[in-house]
């Protein structure tokens, strides 16, 4: 997403420094980053990549596109790239990453992104998206501000259709309906979202959790419609061949963002009183998963 968000707004006319990890030095050899769809390619180059925040230093805006299973790096990361005016952008999945962004860089400065968008990583510095959906912006712990709506005027100007949400805290719940059952289940039948879709008994599954999900955002106060249910399902089918990241990172080996997506919504809302047989099975299933590699 860092890729993909940050190539947009460097196309739309702002400076953008991209933190790189393990794609550093075959971008710098080939001096571009790319997004692709099946229609076109959009190319950023040059581009000023950085394998340190040291050496980026304070900047306006920091988008934050780690992983949430990559926080404990959080704090070194943020410290060289603050000054007094610097806003903070999450696009962490789940629920979580805004509060314990607030704990280090001040919650006066966080603001929470949800981006609902397919993409793939297909090589160093190379995104393919297959859905490029919107983004949802709201600050942390306040409604609305004059600095939401600028930062969301800026991503329009560079083509990303966004919303500015109200109350941030529903807005997450609202992204679960559709990470929670598509993320887990890839992972569990080890399936693109395409066959999930197409297969009777995991489709019914997917909308027992969506049901879930509603059921437990009710209860801490947060109403999602029938219809959003209905459009989250709906939109996947034309994905195609999609691998959720949670799938990549499962198949790749590496740390799933178990607790910030499954975990941790299931504590709050059965904190509150909302009974969910089916994400708690599904929790479980992941953790039988990620403890089988």
């Amino acid at each position: 997403m860092g890729i993909y968000y940050g190539v947009r707004l460097a196309l739309g006319g702002a400076d953008v420094r991209f933190l790189l990890r393990s794609d550093l030095e075959a971008v710098r050899a080939r001096g571009s980053l790319s997004v692709r769809d099946k229609a076109e390619e959009w190319k950023l180059s040059p581009v000023a990549v950085f394998g340190e925040t040291t050496a980026i230093g304070p900047v306006d805006l920091v988008v934050v596109g780690l992983k949430t299973t990559a926080n404990s790096a959080l704090s070194s990361l943020m410290r060289p790239l603050l000054d007094h005016q610097t806003a903070v952008l999450t696009l962490q999945n789940g629920l979580g990453s805004d509060e314990e962004l607030a704990e280090i860089v001040g919650a006066e400065r966080v603001i929470g992104g949800l981006a609902f968008i397919a993409l793939n990583r297909t090589g160093p510095g190379e995104v393919w998206c297959y859905h490029h959906g919107s983004l949802t912006v709201g600050e942390f712990g306040r409604s609305s501000t004059s600095r939401a709506e600028a930062l969301a005027a800026q991503f329009r100007a560079a083509g990303v259709k966004v919303d500015v949400a109200s109350d941030l805290a529903s807005a997450r719940w609202h992204k679960l309906v559709w990470n929670i059952p598509f993320n887990g289940l890839a992972i569990v039948g080890s399936v693109t979202t395409d066959r999930i879709c197409a297969d009777p008994a995991s489709a019914a599954r997917v909308r027992v959790l969506m049901k879930e999900v509603q059921a437990g955002a009710a209860k801490l106060g947060h109403q999602v419609a029938d219809d959003f249910l209905r459009r989250q399902f709906d939109v996947t089918p034309p994905m195609g061949e999609y691998r959720p990241s949670s799938l990549v990172d499962f198949l790749a080996g590496r740390d799933v963002e178990i607790e910030s997506i499954w975990g941790e919504p299931l504590r709050r809302a059965q904190a509150a009183g909302a009974e969910m047989p089916e994400l708690a099975r599904l929790y479980e299933e992941l953790k039988a998963a990620l403890r089988g590699r």
